[in-house]
């Protein structure tokens, strides 16, 4: 009898970073080393933090509102995020929802006849994102961090840490976004002390930080900026514009700012945008062509605020431009081609555009949380691991316990079961490699640890892999019910020369495909084993409690799995195996009634 393993899911409570912006927002959480931005049920990363207000209905968030923008300007309310932490008469924001508050009083958002703080309808965002991590994840998210802006004060920083209380989050932290963005870029690595500016524009607010960089650790010496400075404004500017154009009442002004945002995007990365506008007024129809040129002529006064506000972070942190080693930028309003300009004129050098500036917070954010979590081990870095570590389970598949890059020293375990009833040992195989099959992945080593006979799955055996500073990989299995281990120190999990290390890789792309139909194939296969024999002895128990059409419909769908197996395809299998789980309904309905009898 073959001896292995099966893997038991254990839920692990991830923390998620979240980049709650003006505009968009974004939620990610840790993978495998990676951080990953998780998408919504249409496989959309960027969430619009836009919420409308139905009457009699629950909000819609995310770009069903947006839709409504247009449609219901005074009950789809849009950068909440500028109105947190504010008080009435601290400024006008140029919205087309009505605000409320008496002056000096927290400032209060009005839809369909009620009242809500910023903070209020942020959290229904959050709630948004928190429902997309869930459905992605599939399992419960409450831990998160979320970043804002460096210049946010304590009203406005509480304000925030309240919206994710309200959308059921534990706010492990709040993080400045260009610290996020930092980490987004990386600039965490480097070895040596280094400066750097994040210029952050985002929709609704804009900061600039001067950080210091030294071993991992960062240090602001400065910051500055303002909280109602951002690519809204330049929309307002544009709506102007247009409207000064068409001459019409301020019931089109919802249609000219969707118009003003396609427009402005468009410009980005062109020289002109047309925009049409049909039957805004007495059957009337507008369009026109809107240059880069007229987008710079408005923009222009907005973007070049940012530039008193960079001086004088630069005077405070007592940094000369030319002593900054790098210079990146943050925001989807730093894509314009003006704003690169101005900062490149400001810096004397080109700014960094590794990163996608919508997503650099998010992604730093999700670091952060990793870091919080043990995810992401914040310790010095000595080395890591070239090659994923795991050990092979039942079926001959690679299951992963230290993924490659993973900075050492680090320590993870995970719980298996007994794949056979009355097993005795589990032989523990331990594999380095990137590929979806053991066979295909190097062995470093292999035991056997003994435990006491059990039914299937009832067995607990805990893997544990450690790997100390010097690279040697420390394997320990142990029997959690009698507490019997096995200790074994295997080879360095680290020192493996490049070429083998490339040729690895290289295989693990080249065969990516096939692997992963054949690590498909292989789990359909071992559910399919384990439902065909119980399905017959089901059938025989108990099957002529089923009507005779259902009896041979069973039959049907099994030896459809049969012939799948032996046709080698995983779709088909999977197909075929999901379809006799379907036929089978009523016979396990069946079953749980005569046991409930017994």
């Amino acid at each position: 009898m073959r001896r292995s393993l099966t893997p038991i899911l254990i839920t692990v409570s991830h923390i998620v970073g979240i980049d709650l912006g003006t505009t968009n927002s974004l939620i990610g959480v840790m993978e495998a080393g990676f951080p990953i931005l998780l998408a919504d049920a249409e496989g959309v990363r960027l969430t619009p933090s836009v919420v409308y207000f139905p009457k009699d209905a629950e909000p819609l968030v995310g770009r069903a509102a947006v839709r409504m923008r247009a449609l219901e300007p005074e009950n789809t309310v849009y950068s909440a995020k500028r109105l947190i932490g504010q008080r009435a008469g601290d400024g006008t924001e140029d919205v087309s929802y009505r605000l409320a508050g008496k002056r000096g009083e927290p400032v209060r958002i009005c839809a369909q006849g009620s009242e809500l703080a910023p903070e209020e309808v942020s959290a229904l965002v959050l709630k948004k994102l928190r429902a997309d991590a869930e459905h992605a994840l599939g399992e419960p998210v409450t831990r998160a961090v979320i970043t804002v802006p460096a210049y946010f004060n304590d009203a406005q920083r509480n304000a925030t840490k309240r919206a994710g209380e309200l959308a059921g989050l534990t706010v492990e932290r709040i993080v400045n976004e260009p610290t996020a963005a930092a980490l987004a870029y990386g600039l965490d690595r480097l070895r040596e002390k280094s400066k750097i500016a994040v210029f952050d524009l985002g929709g609704g607010t804009f900061d600039i930080s001067i950080l210091e960089l030294n071993a991992g650790v960062f240090q602001v010496l400065a910051t500055n900026g303002n909280t109602h400075l951002g690519g809204d404004d330049i929309d307002a500017a544009i709506v102007a514009e247009l409207a000064a154009r068409i001459s019409a009442d301020a019931s089109i002004t919802p249609r000219l700012r969707e118009a003003a945002i396609a427009a402005k995007h468009t410009l980005s990365a062109n020289d002109t945008a047309s925009i049409e506008l049909p039957f805004i007024t007495d059957g009337r129809s507008f369009s026109c062509t809107f240059t880069l040129e007229e987008l710079e002529r408005l923009a222009r006064p907005i973007i070049e605020q940012t530039r008193t506000h960079c001086m004088r972070a630069l005077a405070d942190a007592k940094v000369k431009p030319e002593q900054l080693n790098e210079v990146i930028l943050v925001g989807g309003q730093t894509r314009m081609p003006m704003v690169r300009r101005l900062v490149a004129e400001i810096f004397g050098r080109e700014p960094n555009t590794d990163q996608n500036p919508d997503e650099a917070v998010a992604v730093g954010a999700t670091i952060q949380a990793g870091i919080l979590s043990g995810a992401v081990q914040n310790v010095v870095l000595l080395d890591v691991t070239p090659l994923s570590l795991g050990i092979e389970t039942f079926g001959g598949l690679m299951n992963i316990i230290i993924p490659r890059n993973s900075t050492i020293p680090t320590k993870r375990g995970e719980l298996f079961t007994n794949a056979v009833a009355g097993q005795r040992s589990m032989l523990i195989r331990v594999l380095q490699g990137e590929r979806e099959l053991a066979r295909d992945n190097w062995e470093l080593g292999k035991f056997d640890l003994s435990f006491e006979p059990a039914l299937k799955g009832h067995a607990r055996v805990g893997v544990q892999f450690e790997i100390d500073a010097n690279g040697i990989l420390h394997v320990l299995a142990r029997d959690t019910k009698t507490g019997v281990e096995q200790r074994v120190e295997m080879r360095s999990a680290v020192d493996v020369s490049d070429e083998a290390v490339e040729k690895m890789l290289g295989d693990s792309l080249e065969h990516a495909f096939e692997d992963m139909n054949d690590r498909a194939f292989t789990e359909a296969k071992l559910k399919a084993d384990e439902m065909l024999p119980a399905v017959r002895t089901a059938l025989a128990q108990i099957g002529s409690g089923l009507e005779p059409v259902e009896r041979e419909l069973i039959k049907r769908r099994a030896q459809e799995v049969e012939t799948a197996i032996a046709g080698g395809g995983a779709t088909a299998l999977k197909k075929a195996v999901a379809a006799l789980d379907e036929a089978t309904q009523q016979l396990a309905a069946l079953l749980v009634e005569k046991a409930m009898r017994g």
